[in-house]
């Protein structure tokens, strides 16, 4: 040990050398190689663990910064301290990349320590002359061992780096992902990891899905969602009238300011008639909504239309 701390003072180039000066001008020859390379190792160390520090601290005013969404605009820098609350779509856009960075930001800092970290423990043993070739090449051996037999462990975290990444799903999202389960399966999200992703679906079962097997998927929580309702009436109605009355359904509740800009996004529409029959001519009234929250406008339209109706004595048809 004494040998390898004496060696600690020697192998590690002009600063090794000044230090060992250093020290030999304090300490008698027979302790001032051991002092000097035990004070080699321990500065390693605590570059390696300031560096460490400093890495994560990066990676969290990244994440941060990736979060809020003003890292780098102009506005952001303009509005200084000044925040402004979103809505809609704006709301579920910031929740949404904070969660995105937050994922990527928590991958991020374990591997940031095990470089670190591990750079620093290689260089230690080649310090205290450890033949680290050796090592190396054994480990080198056993990633391949393991890499063959963990190919599947190893898709599924390559899959699930590239599905953070790309911003696929994430924790509240109402996904389809096919047959990945040996059945089509679709539910909400509940934990996202590099290995699996964990489902709930409609009855409450739990369904645990590797990433790897996961060819793809359909999300119905990005970005917008669109609520679409069905209105058949009688052949014989007057179309103009009923037109104008489903209009001034949609205009009803675009002000309502409990569904306005918050759950609804833009002014609803009525599409016109979607089918005809010698029985029934059936309209369409469509509205863009915040992801997710198309059931329930679909619902509200619903009532507010058949109140409508009613008020009107308009027949809904069979």
């Amino acid at each position: 040990m004494s040998q390898g701390l004496s060696n600690a003072c020697k192998g590690g180039g002009g600063e090794s050398d000044v230090l060992c000066d250093i020290v030999y001008s304090f300490l008698p020859a027979t302790w001032a190689p051991v002092i000097a390379g035990l004070i080699a190792i321990v500065l390693i160390m605590a570059i390696a663990l300031i560096l460490r520090k400093v890495a994560h601290r990066l990676i969290t005013r990244v994440v941060r910064r990736a979060s809020s969404g003003t890292g780098s605009s102009i506005a952001g820098r303009l509005r200084g301290r000044q925040t402004v609350q979103p809505e809609g779509l704006d709301a579920v856009a910031a929740e949404r990349r904070r969660q995105r960075a937050e994922t990527i930001g928590s991958v991020l800092r374990p591997v940031a320590s095990i470089v670190i970290v591990g750079t620093a423990a290689l260089t230690v043993l080649e310090r205290l002359s450890v033949p680290i070739a050796p090592l190396l090449t054994s480990v080198g051996i056993v990633g391949v061992a393991v890499g063959f037999g963990a190919q599947e462990l190893v898709k599924d975290f390559i899959a699930g780096m590239f599905m953070l990444l790309e911003d696929q799903y994430g924790v509240g999202d109402v996904i389809d992902v096919g047959a990945a389960v040996g059945a089509p399966t679709s539910g909400t999200v509940e934990a996202v990891t590099l290995r699996i992703t964990r489902v709930r679906d409609v009855d409450g079962r739990v369904w645990y899905i590797r990433n790897g097997t996961i060819t793809r998927v359909g999300n119905e929580s990005q970005g917008w969602s669109r609520a679409t309702v069905d209105v058949p009436v009688a052949y014989t109605a007057d179309v103009p009238a009923v037109r104008e009355l489903l209009s001034q359904v949609t205009d009803e509740i675009w002000e309502d300011p409990e569904y306005r800009d918050i759950v609804i996004v833009e002014e609803p529409q009525v599409w016109g008639i979607e089918q005809i029959s010698d029985t029934a001519i059936v309209f369409r009234i469509s509205a863009k909504t915040i992801p997710s929250c198309q059931a329930q406008v679909a619902r509200e339209i619903r009532l507010r239309v058949k109140a409508a109706l009613d008020r009107a004595s308009i027949t809904i048809a069979g």
